[in-house]
């Protein structure tokens, strides 16, 4: 199954089952020292989540899965859903099991909601500073490695677009491509004859003279790399509706609603899943 098949609003646990017990290996080991030095194994306890600020929620599942894991019998009592939007102070979870459990899963599921979370919230600051715009947020391939589709996902729940997920699901022809090709209408023809199938192709174009090759040259997709705004609504108005368009390069939330004013359909966000301030949660053992 390819990975884009595992993005369909809800995550596939099951295909994320070999990292997430990579994760948990790689912290647990052999066991949880502390925990199991201290803690009876028959003792159980009840623990809350909550939010220490307010934002979009992502990545409930994987922690259920880190905490069965740890003991199949637990309780697991959520509050909210991923992708909803929760305010400081209010109550995620609740779970009930083994006190060693609770005490060994806690710092590893923080890790996967807080980065989830984070990515969602900011995701959705910035769909929420277009609200009537019809341009829509992109992710880009600017992920940890083994998170990609942890990431990307967390962008869907916070109102965004997925981009492609990988190399293999959609053509994206940049700069040193079109060297190496000899220039855009090359480079487009060489991708079509050696695609089978419906993938979309998208050029990166810098300059005017650049866009109108790409439209001539027939891309599905025109990235404006790096323009200034003026260039922007320029590029689009060339354009005229031949191709969807790309905003692409240091895009911050304060130029958001200008670069959508220019038409564009896209607007790429690298600082979404590179940048991510975690989402504050705690854990906290009630009994």
């Amino acid at each position: 199954m390819k990975q884009s098949e595992h993005l369909k609003g809800e995550l596939n646990i099951e295909a994320l089952k070999p990292f997430i017990e990579y994760a948990l290996n790689e912290d647990v080991g052999s066991g949880d020292i502390t925990t199991n030095s201290l803690i009876p194994a028959d003792l159980h306890a009840m623990a809350t989540m909550v939010a220490k600020s307010s934002g979009i929620i992502a990545g409930l599942s994987v922690a259920e899965y880190i905490f069965r894991k740890l003991d199949h019998h637990i309780k697991w009592k959520t509050f909210i859903n991923d992708g909803d939007r929760i305010s400081k102070g209010e109550l995620i979870l609740e779970i009930s099991g083994s006190y060693r459990a609770l005490l060994t899963g806690e710092r590893l599921a923080l890790n996967f909601m807080q980065r989830m979370s984070g990515i969602a919230t900011m995701t959705n600051r910035c769909v929420t500073e277009l609200a009537g715009y019809q341009t829509k947020i992109l992710d880009t391939r600017k992920t940890v490695p083994g998170l990609r589709l942890l990431d990307k996902y967390a962008v869907l729940m916070g109102g965004g677009t997925n981009h492609r997920i990988g190399l293999y699901d959609m053509v994206l022809i940049k700069d040193n491509h079109i060297k190496i090709a000899g220039g855009i209408t090359n480079a487009v023809m060489q991708i079509k004859k050696g695609i089978t199938g419906n993938l979309k192709i998208e050029v990166e174009a810098t300059n005017f003279d650049e866009v109108r090759e790409a439209i001539a040259a027939g891309a599905d997709i025109i990235m404006l790399d790096n323009m200034t705004t003026p260039q922007m609504a320029e590029s689009v108005m060339i354009i005229n509706g031949q191709a969807k368009v790309e905003a692409s390069g240091n895009m911050t939330i304060e130029r958001l609603k200008e670069v959508a004013g220019t038409g564009v359909d896209y607007i790429s966000i690298g600082a979404l899943t590179h940048s991510v301030t975690a989402f504050d949660i705690s854990m906290n053992i009630e009994s």
